[in-house]
C-alpha cells in the first residue's frame, strides 16, 4: 500500500522536477501529521491529502525559496514543514468551503463532506488548523511570519465573506470581484511566495517581490478558473451550477453583466436566484459564451499574468525563476 502511494506521488511530481525530492517531503510530512485516534476523521483525512491535489502552493514556496537563493537546501526541514504547512491551509479551507457551499464533489471526487457527513468534515478542518499552527510554531518560533500567516488567514476570510455579502447582486463590478480574490485565491499564493524568499534564505530585499508574483500569480489562477467553468468540458460544468445556485457571480458573468443587451436577457433568469432549473442555468451559461465576456475575462487574466512575470523580473535569473515564468504560463493556457 505504501509504495503504490509514493509511485502516485512521483508521478504528480513529474512537473515539479526541480524540486520533486522537496515535494514529496511534504507530501510524507502531511501524512506523518495528519493522525488522530478517531477512524472516521482519520479516514477524511487521509482522503482529502489523497485525492489529487497538484500541491500548486508549496511548489510556489519551493521554487520561489530555489529562485531568491539557489543554494537552498533541499534537505531543509524547516522549509519543507513550512510548505506543508501551507497546504495544509489549503485543505482547511477546501473543506469549510464544501461545507458552507454543501458541495457534493471536490476535485472530480466526492467531497469530504458528502462522504463522510457535515459534522466529520468540519471536524476534519478544525484539526486541519490545528496541525497548520503546530508547524507555524515548530518552524517560526519568535518570527514576524507568526503574524504574517495571521494576517494571510484573516485576509483569506475577509475574501471568502465579502464574496458571500456580494451573493445575487447581479450590481456588483470588477472592483468587488478583485477585492475579493484578492483574499480567498491570491492571499495564499502571495503567503507561499513571500515565505519561499524568506525562509529559503534569500535576501530581504527580494522577500516584496516575490510577495507581488505570488497575488498577481493567484489573482490571475483564479480569473482562468472562473472562466472554465464556463467554458471547460460539455453542458454545465458543477462549479456553475453551483456558483449560480448559491449566488456566487464569477468573472465571466459579470462581464456578460456590464453589456447591456446580454444584460437584458441574463436579468429574469438571474432574478429567480435559488429557484432556477437546470435548463435556466445552461441557458446563462449559452449567453456568457455567445458574449464577449470570456473573450475580456482572458484578457484580464493575461495582464494580471504579465504583471507576475514582470514582478519576477526582480528575482535572480537562473533555473528556479525561469521554470516559475513557464509555470505561470502554462497556467494562463491551461484547459483544466
Amino acid at each position: 500500500m505504501i509504495k503504490r502511494k509514493i509511485i502516485t506521488m512521483k508521478n504528480r511530481w513529474q512537473h515539479y522536477p526541480l524540486i520533486s525530492t522537496q515535494l514529496q517531503a511534504v507530501n510524507d510530512c502531511i501524512h506523518q501529521r495528519i493522525v488522530c485516534n478517531n477512524p472516521s476523521l482519520q479516514a477524511a483525512l487521509l482522503a482529502m491529502a489523497d485525492n489529487g491535489g497538484k500541491y500548486l502552493r508549496p511548489a510556489l514556496l519551493l521554487l520561489t525559496a530555489r529562485a531568491c537563493n539557489p543554494q537552498s537546501s533541499e534537505h531543509d526541514d524547516r522549509l519543507v514543514k513550512v510548505a506543508a504547512s501551507i497546504e495544509i491551509l489549503h485543505m482547511a479551507t477546501l473543506i469549510h468551503d464544501d461545507i458552507i457551499d454543501d458541495s457534493p464533489k471536490r476535485r472530480g471526487a466526492v467531497s469530504i463532506q458528502t462522504r463522510f457527513g457535515k459534522d466529520t468534515a468540519v471536524y476534519a478542518g478544525d484539526l486541519l488548523f490545528t496541525v497548520f499552527f503546530d508547524l507555524l510554531i515548530e518552524t517560526m518560533p519568535g518570527s514576524s511570519y507568526l503574524t504574517t500567516n495571521a494576517r494571510s488567514m484573516r485576509q483569506i476570510l475577509n475574501g471568502e465573506l465579502g464574496q458571500t455579502g456580494q451573493r445575487f447582486n447581479t450590481r456588483q463590478g470588477l472592483k468587488d470581484y478583485l477585492k475579493n480574490v484578492n483574499g480567498k485565491t491570491a492571499a495564499l499564493f502571495r503567503l507561499a511566495a513571500r515565505e519561499g524568499a524568506h525562509f529559503g534564505g534569500g535576501d530581504e530585499h527580494l522577500t516584496g517581490p516575490a510577495a507581488k508574483f505570488g497575488q498577481n500569480l493567484g489573482i490571475a489562477f483564479q480569473m482562468l478558473d472562473d472562466i472554465l467553468d464556463y467554458t471547460g468540458g460539455q453542458g454545465l460544468n458543477k462549479p456553475v451550477l453551483e456558483d449560480l445556485t448559491t449566488g456566487v457571480y464569477s468573472l465571466p458573468l459579470l462581464f456578460a453583466l456590464q453589456q447591456s443587451g446580454t444584460a437584458a436577457q441574463l436579468g429574469p433568469l438571474l432574478a429567480k436566484k435559488r429557484q432556477m432549473t437546470l435548463a435556466d442555468m445552461q441557458r446563462v451559461q449559452e449567453i456568457v459564451i455567445a458574449s464577449d465576456a470570456v473573450k475580456a475575462s482572458r484578457q484580464l487574466a493575461g495582464r494580471f499574468t504579465n504583471k507576475a512575470i514582470e514582478n519576477l523580473t526582480k528575482l535572480p535569473d537562473n533555473r528556479a525563476r525561469r521554470f516559475l515564468h513557464q509555470m505561470a504560463n502554462q497556467l494562463l493556457k491551461r484547459t483544466m
